[in-house]
């Protein structure tokens, strides 16, 4: 049999070759597929779904309803390690609209030893989702469907689900782009007002680092400093070896002399102890770390901050309001404020759906159309 990275290229290949076309002759479960695939709820489903079909189709002999090695019979299977070593790459490869960690660290599904046989309960949400997962998995192991056609029709919807999302992006911009050929550019306080707005909406706690991001790309040259590549949302520092969420470099070397790190919730003197513990035993030396916050900032904790200075033989420790910080450097760089904003936009929607969902993607490509037809109309 194929390894799985080629088992994986050529139901892409297949289901591409005309996406209109069903790989599932039973209405019913072209529905179910469909509907997992779909849905916005619960991403991890449908990458259950994907492990356990290609680790059968990889090895016919097994029983695709035993994802879990602890099971302990010779049919079961690793669904997590199919899930991260060959889900993953696929999805990431391919732009597919599905969660970037495995499905097997959910809820849900960690921690089992179970045969995930159409009437055991994962007390996951939501539970018709789950449900609708194991009456497919129970077709397979009946062989009342292949595990090819059933892949590959599970792909061709998350491929047309991948187009149309991309096909309402172009829109909003192209909308966005019309609009804008004759209107006045906005300025720094319409910016920094549809920042505030859209930060207000749930899921934005990427938006800060992309904010910092964006400010130094625009103004590089001007700073002669630079940032180095962005770590994936969900990567920890430990992991990376990063000192924080935004490292900045001097234009000609890659040493970092400022690092900052994003924070949703207001920093904390345990914070600032974890950061100074990072650069001892990164063993270190940096001219500031700055903590950008999306909350109110204790002055007791920027008080011990300030103490840090002479304490650390000249790092300087500070805590800045993310608001303030992008009011900040627009009206410094005022001539940028446009440079900023588009820089900024491609960030948003360069991001994988995991760190900034598609919704709002969309809310800010929408709010920022209201703002400038608010301008034109003016």
């Amino acid at each position: 049999m194929s390894e799985p990275q080629e088992i994986l290229e050529t139901i892409y290949r297949r289901a591409t070759t005309d996406i209109t076309r069903f790989f599932i002759d039973d209405n019913e479960m072209s529905q179910q597929v469909e509907y997992i695939a779909r849905n916005l709820k619960n991403r991890a489903g449908v990458r259950l779904l994907m492990s356990c079909l290609l680790a059968k189709i990889h090895k016919p002999e097994l029983d695709v309803r035993k994802p879990y090695t602890e099971i302990g019979s010779n049919d079961a299977f690793s669904g997590r390690t199919y899930d991260e070593q060959y889900i993953t790459p696929f999805i990431s490869k391919y732009n597919l609209p599905c969660n970037n960690t495995t499905a097997f660290l959910t809820p849900a599904l960690r921690n089992r030893n179970n045969t995930l046989t159409k009437d055991f309960n994962l007390v996951g949400r939501p539970p018709q989702l789950y449900r609708a997962i194991l009456n497919l998995l129970d077709d397979v192991y009946n062989n009342r469907v292949l595990p090819f056609d059933l892949l590959t029709e599970t792909v061709r919807w998350l491929i047309i689900l991948r187009n149309e999302r991309q096909q309402r992006l172009e829109s909003l911009i192209q909308t966005l782009n019309t609009t804008r050929d004759d209107t006045l550019l906005l300025s720094c306080e319409d910016i920094v007002n549809l920042i505030e707005k859209h930060l207000s909406l749930k899921g934005t706690s990427r938006l800060p680092v992309l904010i910092v991001a964006a400010a130094y790309k625009v103004a590089e040259k001007y700073l002669k400093e630079r940032i180095l590549s962005l770590h994936s949302h969900n990567a920890a520092d430990i992991q990376t070896g990063a000192l924080g969420d935004v490292e900045i470099t001097l234009m000609d070397n890659d040493e970092v002399v400022t690092c900052y790190e994003i924070k949703n919730k207001s920093v904390t003197n345990n914070d600032i102890d974890r950061a100074l513990q990072k650069l001892s035993l990164a063993n270190k030396k940096i001219d500031n770390y700055i903590f950008i916050t999306t909350e109110k900032i204790n002055p007791q904790v920027q008080e011990y901050a300030s103490y840090l200075y002479l304490n650390t033989g000249g790092i300087e420790f500070v805590i800045l309001d993310c608001i303030s910080f992008i009011r900040h450097f627009l009206h410094l760089f005022y001539r940028l404020r446009n440079n900023f904003l588009e820089v900024y936009q491609e960030l948003i929607l360069a991001e994988p759906e995991s760190s900034v969902s598609q919704p709002l993607k969309e809310a800010f490509l929408a709010m920022r159309q209201a703002v400038e037809v608010s301008m034109e109309d003016s």
